[in-house]
This record gives structure tokens, sequence and C-alpha cells, in this order.
């Protein structure tokens, strides 16, 4: 703990003590009821990020106008007394362990499913006109929020937050390029503000001025004509001015969407420097946010004055024991967060409940947060090192079970391996050596250079095999495919590509692919993609990073197209009907994986329990690192 001090030494919101300086930012989950109420999944789920540690914890965008202001499938809500109970059920969840909590409250606006808004400026998201706001319904949302804000403080919240970032109601109201109104709530930045100004204002009034209130909003909004850091400095002192005991320094908002949530590309805490210009005009704290995963850096932030408190977002997602792993000098236990953004906004921008790719307790912490012993001690075969593999063996083996994983190359990993290579997925290694840490210290055996076969498994003679070989890359079915090499053997060196590079599929690895070659220096490279889309599987912030980078890079795509033929100078692609010869001396294919052959009938025919995870799976369909992770998980927990 000596290492990270600042990072443990209580902070002062107001008048109420912080026993850290970390906090978890509101990040919404969808494990709301589709009413408004919290559910024991948010309250078992908020809970675990309490006992983990964390200083302060900010619950997730909380509706002061249901149904209208919502923006998400299951977003509780805040303004009606029924709420109460389920709220304060879940702050005192939090405060039971030694958390603060706060309750951001929220009102999307012109992206809620009713649009509506300063101005009718349509919505990028969804392209819907909103309707513009009258003076007595603008009158009218200051009261929901202020009276949202007071139930919170009846329900035993510590304090409110108010979400005036990411391009949501406040915030269209803070930006020029949302705000073109001629009133008193529109114009120059003090008169933009104006909404901000009279909610915290008539909260203090409410709930009196030592109940806390931070206000979140973009002090960047990285779009021609939005408010820059210059205009953030200014709305800093409105707000301090106003009456806010805290400011939580955010970025974006619809239109740059990539810097409200970063995807991996993004350097680590890109974005203090915000909170750090903002730390030098105002004296109330700050709190800094973005990509924030090393507790030294984390550490830095406090000691070097840039903020006041550090939120970790994604990283608490992943691993809810942060914050105690890193006091007791367990760092090498921390679960490292991808910023993959899979499991997390990638799937409650479709109204999915949230996961984590590399944590499958997250959303399960009911059901999964505490690791019930085997009845029976067993010995378990696990065949395969790849992510499924190894979290079946480490889960099996905290359970009590004597496991020993084959693994048939001399490397762990699995596709981690291939998956790290491409530009800026260098935090895959980071899983591949947290795996293989975790699974050394729970005891499991690992043979390497050794290939199972059922003479090995009748030697052996386990209790239980599961069986995690893992997939190969599908070779496509094109005349001349002999002439053409999978991306794994360029992504690895094994293979080098010319000036003239071809690849087949323009999915994650396609895409992938493209940018390693860009970075090696290839001048002509172009995707060819069947579908409508390039990435069209990809989470949406990475897509849009991604395809902004392959532009950058000047990749050419093309989309509806069939690669019908390859030659060893060309191949011949089809489109609209049309077919045309394209120079090639460099075809690479990228169109997904399939199985590798697996042992499932010989286990069946020895009578062995027995389980398949992740691409091997019987009932395949082609899955990502957290379909294998989540499986191994499951396993490991029924063995």
């Amino acid at each position: 703990m000596n290492n990270y001090k600042d990072l443990f030494s209580p902070g002062r919101i107001g008048n109420m003590w912080v026993k850290n300086r970390i906090v978890m930012p509101p990040m919404a989950s969808c494990f709301g009821s589709a009413t408004g109420e919290v559910t024991e999944t948010m309250v078992a789920y908020y809970r675990e990020r309490a006992k983990g540690g964390a200083g302060l914890i900010i619950i997730e965008n909380i509706q002061v106008d249901f149904p209208n202001g919502k923006k998400i499938a299951t977003q509780i809500s805040c303004d009606d007394d029924r709420f109460l109970p389920g709220l304060n059920e879940l702050a005192e969840a939090c405060q039971q362990h030694g958390a603060r909590v706060f309750a951001q409250i929220h009102h999307a606006g012109k992206e809620s499913i009713v649009p509506v808004g300063p101005s009718d400026i349509p919505s990028l998201d969804s392209g819907a006109k909103p309707r513009v706001l009258t003076l007595e319904e603008i009158e009218d949302i200051i009261e929901k929020f202020s009276q949202a804000a007071l139930r919170i403080k009846r329900a035993g919240f510590d304090g409110v937050e108010l979400h005036a970032a990411h391009g949501y109601l406040l915030n269209q109201f803070l930006s020029p390029v949302s705000n073109t109104r001629k009133d008193r709530f529109g114009g120059v930045i003090e008169k933009r503000a104006t909404i901000v100004v009279e909610i915290i204002k008539k909260i203090k009034t409410l709930c009196g001025t030592s109940f806390p209130i931070s206000v979140r909003f973009s002090a960047e909004e990285f779009v021609n004509g939005g408010n820059t850091l210059t205009e953030g400095k200014e709305l800093a002192l409105i707000f301090q001015k106003a009456g806010a005991d805290a400011l939580h320094i955010s970025s974006g908002i619809v239109e740059s969407r990539v810097k409200i949530i970063e995807p991996a590309s993004y350097e680590e805490g890109w974005r203090t420097y915000l909170a750090r210009e903002i730390k030098e005009v105002v004296n109330i704290p700050v709190i800094t946010v973005g990509q924030i995963r090393n507790p030294v850096f984390a550490n830095n932030i406090i000691s070097e004055k840039w903020a006041d408190f550090v939120a970790l977002g994604r990283q608490l997602i992943c691993d809810p024991y942060y914050p105690e792993k890193v006091r007791r000098g367990r760092e090498k236990d921390i679960i490292p967060c991808l910023s993959c953004n899979n499991g997390c906004i990638g799937r409650t921008a479709l109204g999915r409940r949230m996961r984590c790719i590399l944590n499958p307790v997250t959303g399960h912490e009911r059901d999964y947060a505490t690791l019930i012993p085997a009845a029976r001690s067993k010995t378990v075969m696990i065949v395969g090192g790849g992510p499924g593999g190894m979290e079946a063996a480490r889960v099996a083996a905290l359970r009590g079970h004597n496991v020993t994983l084959y693994e048939k190359t001399g490397v762990l990993g699995g596709q981690l391996n291939m998956a790290k290579l491409p530009p800026h997925k260098g935090k895959i290694e980071d899983a591949r050596r947290w795996f293989i840490t975790q699974i050394q210290k729970a005891g499991v055996k690992v043979n390497f250079y050794t290939e199972v076969t059922p003479t090995l498994i009748r030697n052996v003679d386990p209790d239980v095999v599961v069986i995690a070989t893992g997939g190969k890359p599908i070779i496509p079915d094109i005349p001349g495919i002999e002439n053409a090499i999978p991306a794994i053997d360029i992504l690895t060196g094994k293979k080098q590509a010319g000036n003239e590079a071809v690849i087949i599929g323009g999915g994650m690895v396609g895409c992938e692919t493209a940018l390693y070659l860009a970075e090696k220096g290839v001048k002509n490279i172009t995707v060819f993609e069947q579908l409508p889309e390039l990435a069209s599987t990809v989470e949406p912030i990475t897509r849009i990073d991604l395809l902004e980078k392959m532009a950058k890079a000047g990749i050419k795509s093309y989309t509806y197209t069939r690669v019908c033929e390859i030659t060893k100078s060309n191949i011949m692609i089809e489109a609209n009907g049309e077919k045309k010869e394209i120079p090639a001396d460099t075809v690479i294919f990228a169109v997904g994986t399939r199985p590798v052959e697996v042992l499932a009938d010989q286990v069946s025919e020895f009578g062995k329990e027995y389980y398949l995870v992740g691409d091997c799976r019987d009932d395949y369909k082609q899955t990502q690192i957290m379909d294998a992770v989540h499986d191994g998980g499951r396993v490991g927990r029924l063995i």
C-alpha cells in the first residue's frame, strides 16, 4: 500500500469524506427492470464493487422523467416515490461495505424514446428530429431533476450527480452544436448553462447545502463548433459558483462518441489533461476519467494534483476487487480490462445486460460471486490451453479439483496469441499473462507438447475431460485458394506480403490484418467483403475507430463483392453481376474459423463425464474471447 499512499488517502467532497480516491463512474448496465425498478441483479452487481474497495460509487444514469427521458431498455427511475425502496436497498448495499454512493440523474433529451431538446437539431444516433421544449416544459424538467435529487436523498444516498455530458439533454443545452435558442436558455455560454445552474440551486434549496452535488460534463466536445476546453473551464467556474461540490470531467458528445468511451487504441489516461486544466481554475474537487488502468499511473494523478479523484470505469466492471488488490500489493491478480467494449457498451447499446469478456461473474454476481467448493475432488483433464481451457482449469482447481491442462504446443493462450498481434491489440497479452498466472496460483499442472489421444485418456483415466481445442481458419471454397495465405500466417510473420495485397474477408480479423500490413509498409491493400458492411459484428465504437484508421492508412475496401478465383498474380471478383480481374501478388483470407476436430465421440465411449468449451462445441457458432471464457467459467462451476 505504501506505493499508493495518495490513491488510498481519504478525500473530501463538500462535507463528506471518502475513504480513498477511487471512483466507480456511472455506466449503463441494463440491470434495471423494464418499468424502472432496481433489481436484485443490480444490487448484487454494485454490492460487489463496494466490497472490492471503491471509495465512491456513482450509480448509473437514473431517469427523472419515466419513460419519456429514457435511453436504454431497462434504465432505473427516480421520478416517483414507488422507486424509493429499491433505491434505498441499492444505496445501503454499497454503504454497508464502506463505500460512499451517489446517484447520477439523467434525461436523454433528443436521444430518448420521446425526442425533445433545446432546438430541433436531429440526433445522429436515430436521425429523429426532437421537438423543441417550451419555456414551461424546461421549468418542469428543472423541477423533475430537483425532485429526483430529493428522492435520492430520501433513499439514503450520500450525494447526487447531474449528467450534463455525452450529448444528453443537459449537455444539449450546454453545447452550441445542439442549442440555437434565443431566449434565456440559449445564446452565450452563461445562458446555455442556465438550466444546469437552476437545477443545482433548486437541489440545494430542497436538499440542503450539505447534500453534495457533482456535475459530470464534457469539458471538450471534439466536434466542429462545439465546446472546447476554453468553454469547459468557463462551465466549471459557472457550476462552482452555482453551488456544485465536485466536477466529473468527461468529454465527447454523440457526434464524437469515440471520445466518450474510447476504444483500446487510445493511450492510458489520454484525457486526464482535461481534468488537470479544469483543476487549475476551480477550488472544488475534480474527478478524472478515461482508460485509467495502471495503479502507478492512477496514484500519480493524485500525487501530481492533476485531479482529486480517479474514476476507473470499465476496469471496475472487469474486476470489482481492483482497489483491494492494489491496496494489498496483489497487482498481478487484477483482471486486466482490455478496453474492448464488447461485453459492456457493446451489449448495453443493443439493450442487452452488461457482461465482461474476461470476467464471467460480471452480471451474474447473485449466482457466481461466491465460488462453491466441490462436493468431491475429481481428476480433471483439460484439453487445450486457450482462454476457455484456462478459465475452466482455473475455476475447477479453485473449487478443489485436481486439474491437469494438456497443450499440444509449447505456449498457452490459444487464439489470444494471434489476437494480440494486430495494431493496438497489445492489451490482449495482459489477459494471456493473467490467465497463466492464475492457473499457476490455483495449482493447475500443465503438460506442454502433448496431444491428447484416446490412448492418453485411457491411460490417465480422469474423472472429467474438458475439451477446449479451439478453432482453425476456414479455408474458403475458391478455385486457386492454394495460392492464398491464411491471415494468421501474416500476423505471426510466417509469411510476408508483397506490395499488392488483397484480403478476402472484411470482418475484424480481415480489417486488423489490413492495418497490420499498412504499419509494415505495404502500399496497396484492398479488402473484399461479401456482406453490406465491413466489421459488421464489431461493437460500434471499436468499429468506428477501426474504419477511421483504415481510411487514414489508405486501405481500399469493397462490400457486396465476392472473390471467385485466385491465380498467382491476380484475383477475379464479382460485384453487381459483373466480373473483374484485380492484380494481387499476395492474397490473404480471413473468413472465420471452424472447430478443431474433437475427442467427444471417443470420450463418450469411455463413459467419461465431459464438456466442450468455446469454438469446438458441437452446437458450434463462431465464438469470440468472451464466449470461450464464459464457457470455461460455466464448465468449471459445473464439474
